[in-house]
């Protein structure tokens, strides 16, 4: 059997240097997503390797990244959380998920939960609340120095942090399109 080249451009001519985990979904009209995709699988994963062996050399072995998260989510600004604000907030949209960590957070210690009327809050322990802190000692020994070394500054931190949440809505978005197909 005899292959023919189709007359449409080579979609490997598309490449033009650019690093994808899959080219096979690079577009014509914007490449860069393919870029930004991968980037933020290797960015997702690298994130949370360092969220659970940080919290191991906090002294919490046996946390994955979730539990990690969601534990500092939970001790933002010292104030009782609904599951439905906690989920909202970290964009989950399985309160399962959320609802077996905290479980887990609760059982280790970390998180207690209170019954107000219909609703349960929940709310870092003491024990928590240091917990969070060691993490805090680590990242800043760890990951700070290390930021601080890198040349990068806070401000293009920032810019790119800014950029990514707008990202996020886009995803967002195009989630809800998928939906309703």
């Amino acid at each position: 059997m005899t292959s023919e080249k189709s007359a449409s451009p080579d979609r490997d001519a598309i490449n033009d240097g650019r690093i994808v985990s899959s080219r096979h979904l690079v577009s014509e009209r914007c490449a860069e997503l393919s870029e930004l995709e991968y980037a933020l699988i290797m960015t997702s994963n690298a994130f949370n390797k360092w969220m659970v062996r940080c919290m191991a050399a906090a002294g919490e072995p046996d946390m994955g990244a979730f539990d990690v998260s969601l534990l500092h989510h939970v001790n933002h600004r010292d104030r009782k959380k609904k599951l439905a604000d906690i989920c909202f907030v970290l964009n989950v949209e399985d309160t399962h998920v959320v609802t077996y960590a905290l479980k887990k957070l609760v059982k280790a210690g970390y998180v207690t939960s209170e019954k107000a009327g219909k609703e349960l809050f929940f709310s870092t322990t003491e024990e928590g609340k240091a917990l969070c802190m060691k993490y805090r000692d680590v990242r800043e020994a760890c990951l700070i120095n290390i930021q601080a070394e890198s040349g990068i500054s806070g401000a293009s931190i920032g810019e790119t942090a800014q950029l990514l949440r707008t990202i996020s809505s886009l995803y967002d978005t195009a989630a809800r399109a998928a939906a309703s197909l």
